[in-house]
């Protein structure tokens, strides 16, 4: 990391040594960007008092990335992942995908599947631009936003009549991303319906597969680092305007997955005779009420699915729930090839009341009430099939602003939560955050918030098994206690000319954090043990506290054509765990965690005098080893990655955008064997190349009257 340390250094030095006028374009385009996230109400970047990050979509359309967890790992330093069949176990700042909250245009996904999220839910050639919010932030969002939160916003179709746009991607591995979107605007009547298609043949990074102690590593394993799989997504939004101010919409999505898995060889375990499947589906329906430029009142309604299944592809005996917990004699029956089980079906119901209103003194009211009820049903993994839980909340917001002249102000923000849950009843979450602008070109942020999480019915009830090596029992706990936080940041920015600097020191105390800790099988419900005789037993308990602790680090600079970047994040963390075996406390690392991890760019765009655009990149990200408590540390690496693109200057309403790349230049591939924690996942070098053909019949007429909007409120920014 020494290596990582100097380039930081060099990078800030040169940096510093000019700032011609042409370099402000593109810097001052991303800190003119009006952003929500932070607040729950719009500010433009340079002025929201939270410290937001912002990938723009000049940022994700140079870099062409294959996914969510592509973009989000290689463009900023605080993100870590490990994806497998299960999803994508992500990290960010120390935290796990529990404690991030991912919205989609300010909702959350849905879709755990094993306490982890498939973000291949994401279509990355729908994303206008992602907000990125570190910290505790309950007060405003509620449970699991305890780490943080993304925000994945999804392009609109805002122009007039007819959108056409196909983009096709191909790659190694026979990796296909393809792309539809057919849009229509006329009138007060707005349709947007996308389609997705993701598929991959996988590979297999190695045949080395580890077991249980004592036995001989199996050396001819089958199984694959990444297994084959395919999803599809098809998604339509209705926009209706009956008036002037008020806005109307409808939505909905289909989603299906099939993770295709060999006949893998393991010491217990002799093939796999299912695939898994996912199906999710999801309808909404809304309105909005505006009151100016951005006030106005806002109510959501929003039902999700997500169900979990075996696709038997060979004839096989499953187990009966019910009679295993009885006396009756061989509690089997048989699956044949083509049918499916059922392993879990999670529901979940959500209303949303909402109101931003401006009011005089510089005071701005964020306020609005939320119901969720979540449903879950397991026919083989929860005792009486099905759990629910009900939350209800109600939260205020006041942001207040004032200004001292010559571009010196102070921006507060301050909110509170009442959360009630039916089993853990009342729950207050305060956070309150402030910017200070000493002037151009500095900023001092500064935020304490307190986060809040209950434990999900899967932490609570769920009970799954793992075959890999051997049989691993997970099993959840009933009396859990809720989770809770505080999280204290600050950091200050540097932004002139060309050059912007930030840095975050930040400090997050987590007590009652559950987790997965390995318990003596003897502690197991007896029934569990008789029926998996399992050789390790995991249950969710809550460790008396976690600790996580950081800086990051910003570096942006734009040189006319060109743009440079550089992240880097460094990380402790430690938690204080009982350990039942012995009776006794004993400190351990966070899982996953890594003390050092950075990204860097540099990217070139040029029009030519015929006005064909051509761009570039060159992107590396970085990490020094992740630390595990079982199942050995995942390794270091380093992974580059270089794309180009065209776009022809072409006459008419069509246009036409190439891309190719090559990714992981230098060929780094982890050979840890399977069933040990890798570094990443990657098979090696592999390239890709694309085509995005895209036909506008009419004008952005909706897109220039809201720019013209945001242009106003940041003049009144600025004034105010």
């Amino acid at each position: 990391m020494k290596r990582l340390s100097r380039a930081l250094a060099l990078t800030v030095l040169l940096s510093t040594i000019t700032f011609p006028a042409a370099a402000q374009a593109s810097l001052q385009d991303t800190l003119q960007e009006v952003v929500i996230t932070a607040t729950g109400t719009h500010h433009v970047l340079k002025d929201v008092p939270v410290q937001t990050e912002v990938i723009t979509s000049r940022m994700l359309q140079n870099f062409s990335g294959r996914s969510l967890e592509d973009i989000l790992g290689s463009l900023t330093a605080s993100f870590a992942f490990n994806e497998d069949d299960m999803g994508s176990h992500i990290q960010m700042n120390g935290l796990g995908n529990s404690y991030i909250l991912i919205l989609i245009d300010g909702k959350r996904i849905h879709g755990d599947v094993g306490g982890e999220n498939d973000l291949s839910l994401i279509d990355p050639n729908n994303i206008e631009k992602i907000e990125i919010v570190k910290g505790a932030s309950s007060a405003l969002y509620g449970s699991d936003a305890i780490a943080g939160v993304i925000n994945v916003i999804t392009r609109k179709h805002r122009e007039e009549g007819l959108l056409l746009e196909n983009v096709s991607r191909f790659g190694s591995y026979v990796d296909i991303r393809q792309h539809n979107a057919v849009g229509l605007h006329y009138g007060r009547f707005t349709s947007m319906t996308n389609f997705q298609l993701q598929h991959s043949d996988g590979w297999q990074n190695t045949s080395v597969e580890h077991t249980a102690a004592g036995e001989d590593p199996v050396t001819d394993s089958q199984n694959k680092t990444v297994n084959r799989h395919t999803n599809w997504q098809v998604a339509e939004r209705l926009v209706y305007e009956p008036g002037k101010n008020l806005e109307m919409y409808a939505e909905g999505s289909i989603y299906g997955k099939r993770i295709y898995r060999p006949n893998g060889k393991y010491p217990r375990y002799d093939v796999h005779t299912y695939d898994l499947t996912y199906s999710n589906a999801s309808a909404s329906l809304g309105a909005k009420w505006k009151i100016g430029a951005y006030d106005g009142v806002t109510f959501d309604l929003d039902w999700n699915r997500h169900a979990y299944l075996y696709y038997f592809t060979a004839m096989t005996l499953v187990e009966d729930y019910e009679k295993s917990a009885g006396t009756i004699y061989y509690p089997y029956f048989p699956y044949l090839a083509g049918q499916s089980e059922l392993e879990s079906d999670q529901q979940r119901t959500m209303a949303a009341l909402k109101g931003v209103f401006t009011l005089e003194g510089g005071h701005r009211l964020n306020t609005g009430a939320e119901y969720r009820y979540d449903w879950l049903h397991a026919p083989n993994r929860v005792a009486g099939k099905t759990a629910s839980d009900h939350t209800a909340a109600t939260y205020v917001q006041d942001e207040w602003k004032h200004d001292f002249g010559r571009a010196s102000q102070i921006q507060l923000a301050g909110g509170l939560r009442l959360t009630w849950n039916r089993q853990f009843g009342l729950h207050l979450t305060p956070k309150i955050s402030a910017m200070l602008g000493l002037g151009e070109p500095w900023r001092l942020r500064a935020t304490w918030s307190r986060g809040f999480k209950t434990p999900t019915p899967k932490e609570l009830y769920y009970c799954y098994v793992r075959q890999m090596g051997g049989t691993y029992l997970y099993i959840g706990k009933g009396d859990l206690r809720p989770q809770s936080s505080d999280y204290f940041s600050f950091g200050g920015e540097y932004t002139a000319g060309g050059l912007s600097i930030t840095a975050t020191a930040y400090y997050n105390y987590v007590r009652d954090m559950i987790a997965l800790v390995t318990i003596p099988n003897y502690l197991a419900p007896d029934e569990y043990i008789a029926r998996y005789d399992p050789i390790r037993t995991r249950q969710y308990q809550n460790i008396e506290d976690a600790r996580t602790r950081g800086v990051d680090v910003n570096v942006r600079y734009t040189l006319k054509e060109w743009a440079f970047g550089l992240g880097y994040s460094w990380l402790d963390t430690d938690a204080n765990q009982y350990d039942s075996e012995h009776d006794r406390m004993h400190e351990v690392i966070i899982d996953g965690t890594a003390h050092h991890k950075g990204n860097c760019f540099v990217t070139w765009n040029h029009k030519s005098a015929r006005g064909t655009r051509w761009g570039s990149g060159l992107y590396g990200r970085m990490s020094s080893t992740r630390y595990y408590q079982l199942d050995g540390n995942g390794k270091g690496y380093n992974l580059w990655r270089l794309t180009g693109s065209c776009e022809p200057a072409l006459k008419g309403r069509t246009s036409l955008r190439l891309e190719a790349g090559i990714d992981n230049i230098f060929d780094y591939v982890d050979r840890t064997p399977h069933g040990l924690h890798l570094g990443t996942t990657t098979p090696g070098r592999t390239i890709y190349g694309s085509i995005t053909i895209r036909f506008n019949s009419g004008k952005s007429l909706k897109k220039y009257k809201t720019n013209i909007i945001n242009s106003n409120h940041s003049k009144q920014n600025e004034e105010d």
